[in-house]
C-alpha cells in the first residue's frame, strides 16, 4: 500500500472502482436490455462511463483533474464488457480529456496477501487522508464490499470531502451520498431512456 500512497499524485477528484464488479454489472445490463429492447448493445464506452460517474459525483465546470483507480483481481486483466478493457495494455497509465477536465487511469490489482475489498478500503483511507482530495466516488461490490466501505467511512470524519457511493440499489446509509450505478453504465452502453419506456 505504501507504493500506492507514494506513487499516486492525488487529484482533487478521485474515482475508486471495483472494476470486476462494474464489468459484471455491465454484462448483466447488456444481456437484460438486449432482450428487452430487441437490439444488440455494444460494449460500454469506458471514457463515457467515467465522465458520467464524475457528473453523478458532483464534478462540474471545466479543467478538473480526476484520478481513476480501477482495482481488480490479479487473475483478471481484461474488462470483457468495456472498450477499451485491457487493464495493462490499454488502461493503466492512460489519460483522456473531456469537457470536465483530464482523467488519469491506474489499474492496481490485488496481491496474495490482500483481498480486493481490503485494497479498496485501504486506497479509500489513503485518499481521505490527503488534504488535496476534495471529492471521492467509490464503486464497491454490492455485498461485502459495500459493507466494508461503509465501515471504513464511519471512521473518517472530514466535512471537507464530498464522498459518493455507487450501488445498483439504495443501500443502508452513512456519512456519504449515494447514486445508482446503473444510470452511468446505461449511458456508457448507449441505452436511451426512450428505448426502455413501456
Amino acid at each position: 500500500m505504501n507504493e500506492i500512497n507514494n506513487d499516486i499524485k492525488w487529484s482533487d477528484n478521485v474515482i475508486i472502482a471495483d472494476a470486476d464488479f462494474v464489468d459484471k454489472v455491465a454484462f448483466d445490463l447488456i444481456v437484460n436490455f438486449e432482450r428487452m429492447i430487441g437490439r444488440r448493445i455494444p460494449k460500454a464506452d469506458m471514457a463515457r462511463w467515467l465522465v458520467c460517474v464524475a457528473l453523478d459525483g458532483g464534478i462540474r465546470n471545466e479543467n478538473n483533474d480526476v484520478q481513476v483507480l480501477l482495482i481488480h483481481d490479479a487473475s483478471k486483466g481484461v474488462l470483457e464488457n468495456f472498450n477499451p478493457g485491457n487493464m495493462a495494455e490499454e488502461l493503466d497509465g492512460m489519460a483522456f480529456k473531456d469537457s470536465l477536465g483530464e482523467f488519469c487511469i491506474l489499474t492496481p490489482s490485488t496481491a496474495e496477501m490482500v483481498t480486493k475489498q481490503e485494497l479498496i478500503c485501504d486506497v479509500l483511507t489513503i485518499a481521505c487522508s490527503h488534504n488535496e482530495v476534495k471529492r471521492i466516488m467509490v464503486i464497491p461490490d454490492d455485498k461485502e464490499g459495500y459493507a466494508q466501505v461503509r465501515q471504513t467511512l464511519a471512521k473518517i470524519d472530514d466535512d471537507n470531502k464530498r464522498i459518493t457511493l455507487f450501488a445498483m440499489q439504495p443501500m443502508p446509509g452513512g456519512n456519504f451520498r449515494q447514486e445508482i450505478l446503473g444510470y452511468s453504465l446505461m449511458s456508457a452502453l448507449g441505452i436511451k431512456a426512450d428505448e426502455i419506456k413501456e
